[in-house]
């Protein structure tokens, strides 16, 4: 390959050699390519199976990714889909050390899962719309509130800003508007404390000698997380679509 390409183009002429080399064709979602910087047309299935006419584009089950079950669970996210857990296993843990209710430990357990399994921006927003249907109103709302009540520290149960957030982000670093006014209308919500606690348990730095598996709160999710008998994803909840999404992320329509 050219030396000059860049890496966004490095991926794409690898994905387009597998895909004449494959009976199938991926067409990256635009979203895939805006996070490179891409602003170039997608590649052309036409003419790639016009190179290779057996192929097909890919409207199935993505032969590259673990299969899920007929009717998934959140545990099968969690074994399947989403990436490595360490981050919300450890606040779990954390959660439940310090004696916090089950739905809690619950809201410590999936206050990321978008990060690990979906998106990344506004994580805490996409996270809570994910489970909305499935869960206590409550974690909704406190997973929500956790992306913004973690830039704002609160004395009375000793948060304090990040300090990696600090080399993350930039010491200069302020967060956006709507954050601002998200955080003085959370702030007076019933419900702060819940919210809070999530940034309260949420372990900014990875423990490498602390070892968390999901079993242990596979009875909290059975109390407190309302699976869906058709699967998730399947269930024609409103935000099943999203499920189907990480089950399927490279389906061409």
């Amino acid at each position: 390959m050219n030396d000059a390409m860049t890496l966004s183009q490095r991926a794409d002429a690898l994905e387009e050699q597998m895909s004449r080399e494959l009976d199938y064709i991926v067409i990256k979602s635009r979203i895939y390519s805006l996070a490179e910087g891409d602003m170039s047309p997608p590649p052309k299935a036409g003419a790639i199976m016009a190179q290779n006419p057996t192929a097909r584009v890919l409207m199935g089950d993505d032969p590259r990714l673990p299969a899920m079950p007929e009717k998934p669970t959140l545990v099968d996210f969690f074994k399947y889909r989403f990436g490595p857990a360490t981050h919300v296993l450890q606040s779990a843990r954390h959660a439940v050390n310090a004696g916090l209710p089950e739905k809690m430990v619950l809201a410590c357990l999936l206050h990321d899962i978008s990060t690990m399994g979906f998106i990344r921006g506004d994580h805490g927003y996409w996270g809570a719309q994910l489970i909305e249907p499935y869960v206590d109103e409550e974690v909704t709302w406190a997973i929500r509130a956790h992306q913004v009540l973690r830039f704002y520290p609160d004395e009375s149960v000793g948060y304090e800003y990040p300090a990696s957030y600090v080399k993350t982000f930039g010491a200069d670093y302020r967060p956006d508007d709507y954050v601002e006014e998200d955080y003085k209308r959370m702030r007076d919500h019933k419900w702060y404390m819940s919210g809070r606690m999530i940034t309260v348990h949420d372990i900014y730095s990875f423990d490498p000698n602390l070892h968390v598996e999901l079993d242990e709160f596979t009875d909290v999710i059975g109390r407190h997380f309302r699976q869906p008998k058709e699967g998730l994803g399947f269930d024609n909840s409103p935000v099943a679509h999203m499920w189907r999404a990480m089950i399927r992320p490279a389906k061409y329509l």
